[in-house]
């Protein structure tokens, strides 16, 4: 007697889903949604500090990875990285567009968001890579480790960092730059 249940797939990575979304595949679209908003909306989130606004950042993040998925290269980045500095980009430039009143809005709604597609494997996978970020992080020096976290952990604008240092925009940038540098090479297998 055989089983005639077919064998269970795995779900298609990210950046297969990017390939598939950049020939117009809109199943491939919904599925990327699917896999990717909340975590990108948790980003916008933190950012924005305003549920209504970060719903807007999303929005206009799918809207441009529908347009712009052809541009991604995973040779260059993983898929989520990419998606997630795209998610971090729009809402930085969101948050500048905003009177200065929406940034006084507590981040109590981001603690309620639940990543509903987290499963062991990717849990790991995602725990791995995050011990290596944080030991090349470690291995840079203090202003460039505190700028990048800043910048791209807290959500701060190049502006508001050179304004917090008492530091030339220009240099606040180089810093980040040569630390991103460091953290590429740090990174690469």
């Amino acid at each position: 007697m055989s089983d005639s249940t077919p064998p269970e797939r795995s779900a298609p990575s990210a950046e297969a889903l990017l390939g598939q979304v950049a020939l117009g595949n809109r199943a491939a679209f919904e599925t990327l949604y699917r896999t990717c908003a909340d975590k990108l909306f948790g980003i916008c989130l933190r950012v924005l500090r305003q549920r209504a606004e970060a719903e807007e950042a999303l929005q206009e993040v799918f809207t441009n990875v529908w347009h712009k998925a052809s541009q991604f290269d995973p040779e260059r980045a993983s898929a989520m990285s990419w998606l997630s500095i795209m998610a971090r980009n729009k809402a930085i430039d969101r948050l500048r567009s905003l009177p200065a009143r929406s940034m006084h809005t507590s981040l109590e709604e981001a603690a309620g968001i639940a990543d509903p597609n987290a499963s062991p494997a990717p849990s790991a996978e995602a725990a791995s890579e995050q011990a290596r970020l944080a030991r090349c992080l470690e291995e840079l020096e203090p202003r460039r480790r505190t700028l990048i976290r800043e910048a791209f952990f807290g959500g701060f604008t190049y502006e508001e960092l050179a304004t917090r240092l008492a530091a030339p925009l220009g240099s606040v940038k180089s810093w980040v730059r040569r630390g991103l540098i460091q953290l590429r090479a740090c990174l690469e297998p």
